[in-house]
């Protein structure tokens, strides 16, 4: 008995033995192979939950070798090897922006940009100036206008007195309301004698019965479709420009809230020859009118672009309301200002439907839920699928977009549903003008539940940020310094408004990292930084954490890598050692 136990003891020993040699080895054979670049003297911040910083990386082809301290990670340098030094600055994983439209955006370049206009008279100066810098264009198109400039909504005579001579169609900073001179309502055959599209409204005088130039919602289509189109060419160039802008700000991945199918045929272009130097999530449209032939054309799609760490289908996105701004999100209770509550897009029955039918096919639903009838009207969609149908292979993730007013007694259900809370807190850029409106259109009490995603992050929710862009600047710093202080960039209202929904630096950069890899079911490749994950990092100017931390505005990129090359450098060669 003794000689078999000995002998048992032995074999043990001889199989650690040779276990724990395989492991060394392999981790030398691994170590002793290529390593393409590595990253050094770096304040890094890997993404998890513990908020650990590391000194070095090492990449080895479009993945993160290892990371860990500068003696180690210098220890692997080869004579091949290009070598970063970050000089003390924070180095991330690439920013994964949760929310954004990258093909209107990219198209949005060229055209008129009224984001930095802030009065009447900038923005008439930058109306004049386009249209006299381009003679040649047949139509004026632009975007960006606030509403506050405005006493009231504009108007088609304003636009008349600055560009008499052709078309001009400019939408609003948020994309909900349509802004038309007489031309372009002309070409639109748009009269007094028009109906409403549905969930849209043709904006007329209460006096004459004309319509005023100002287009809400589904009306703006009407308009949108007499407009000149961009070719084809146009649109990959516009996806180029905007994946170069991207670069600029660490934007590794994209999350697209809405499109279309031929618009997966373009990314595939740019992926086929080798352009597309971004990761993309591709939503597509759905409405209310969702038939299963509808669905069946998506799963075509899914089939075509399934999972892919370059480019997926996989989510719907569906409109269930609009804006607080325009009174067109839906309200449990009605404006301040009005006696309307904001009509949703779908009948309660009808968002049931539809997302029911969605997510017993596998599909992740994106729900634009601003007011907080949306959202709970969303939620118990949400939760009525789930109940029916069983859970598919990959599991549920879906999603709200924007949330920006929120009742209290739907907090905890993001949890408990698993519904991801997907925010862009610099919407909730608290300007003084913002604030104004908010607390005239809603009232105090509800204006002070907006953008609540430092509850939702309390009450368990998973959060991830994007921008939105077109809407506001596709720049990660924006967000995250309105998630971190509640102000303005200028610092506007002093100690933050609603001040109590302020967020840790290292939660926002987790919502804007790894926060977008699990809203888009890419936790197991991106958006942290440890072996194996893909190598799409950036480093910044400066430190974000410690004793020579700088403000978020007060750093930039300093370098962007994506798949383990570096694709932006703002000093326009590698810093190396």
């Amino acid at each position: 008995m003794a000689s078999r136990v000995t002998t048992f003891i032995v074999v043990l020993i001889v199989v650690g033995t040779l276990i724990a040699g395989y492991m060394v080895g392999a981790e030398r054979a691994d170590e002793d192979g290529p390593v393409d670049l590595i990253i050094t003297n770096a304040q890094v911040f890997t993404g998890g939950p513990g908020g650990e910083l590391a000194e070095a990386i090492a990449i080895r082809a479009d993945k993160i070798l290892k990371v860990g301290s500068n003696r180690d990670i210098k220890r692997l340098r080869r004579p091949h090897t290009l070598t970063l030094d970050a000089h003390g600055a924070t180095v991330l994983p690439g920013f994964n922006d949760s929310h954004a439209h990258l093909l209107s955006g990219g198209l949005a370049i060229s055209q008129l940009d009224l984001i930095d206009a802030k009065s009447l008279d900038a923005i008439k100066d930058a109306i004049r100036t386009y249209a006299g810098a381009h003679p040649d264009r047949p139509w004026i198109r632009g975007r960006g206008w606030y509403y506050e400039p405005f006493s009231g909504l504009p108007t088609r005579q304003l636009l008349d007195q600055l560009v008499p001579d052709r078309p001009v169609y400019l939408e609003a900073y948020d994309g909900h309301t349509g802004w038309a001179n007489s031309k372009a309502l002309a070409a639109a055959h748009i009269t007094r004698r028009t109906k409403n599209p549905p969930h849209g409204t043709i904006v007329k005088d209460a006096r004459t019965g004309e319509p005023t130039g100002a287009l809400v919602e589904s009306a703006m289509d009407l308009v949108d479709a007499v407009g000149p189109q961009p070719t084809r060419d146009e649109k990959l160039q516009a996806i180029r420009d905007a994946i170069a802008l991207a670069h600029t700000f660490g934007v590794t991945s994209v999350q697209n809230a809405s499109g279309t199918a031929e618009d997966f045929g373009l990314y595939d272009t740019l992926r086929r020859n080798g352009e597309l130097e971004l990761r993309v999530y591709q939503a597509l449209s759905g409405t209310s009118s969702l038939t299963a032939a509808d669905l069946d054309g998506f799963d075509a799609v899914r089939k075509e672009f399934p999972d892919d760490p370059l480019l997926k289908a996989g989510a719907v996105k569906l409109f269930v309301d609009g804006v607080v701004e325009s009174q067109t999100a839906a309200m449990l209770a009605p404006y301040a200002t009005s006696k309307i509550a904001g009509t949703p897009a779908f009948t309660p029955e009808q968002l049931t439907r539809i997302v029911t039918s969605l997510d017993a096919r596998g599909w992740q639903v994106f729900a634009h839920a601003i007011g907080d009838r949306a959202i709970r009207m969303t939620l118990d969609a949400y939760q009525h699928a789930a109940q029916v149908n069983p859970a598919s292979d990959r599991g549920r993730r879906h999603r709200i977009e924007h949330i920006e007013t929120l009742d209290p007694a739907d907090l905890p259900r993001f949890a408990s549903i698993g519904v991801v809370a997907s925010m862009q807190p610099d919407h909730g850029d608290p300007a003084p003008e913002l604030i104004t409106v908010w607390k005239t259109t809603l009232g105090d009490e509800r204006a002070s539940r907006g953008w609540m995603y430092g509850s939702l992050l309390g009450a368990g929710a998973h959060v991830a940020f994007g921008s939105d862009w077109p809407v506001v600047s596709l720049d990660p710093r924006f967000g995250l310094h309105v998630a971190t202080t509640r102000t303005s960039p200028n610092g506007e209202p002093d100690g933050g408004w609603i001040p109590n929904e302020k967020i840790s630096l290292a939660d926002a950069l987790r919502a804007y990292t790894a926060g977008g890899a699990w809203a888009s079911f890419d936790e197991q490749r991106k958006g942290t930084l440890k072996p194996g994950m893909l190598a799409d990092v950036v480093i910044l100017s400066a430190a974000l954490f410690g004793p020579d931390a700088v403000k978020v505005l007060d750093t930039q990129v300093a370098i962007t890598i994506f798949d383990g090359r570096v694709v932006f450098d703002r000093a326009a060669k590698p810093q190396t050692d």
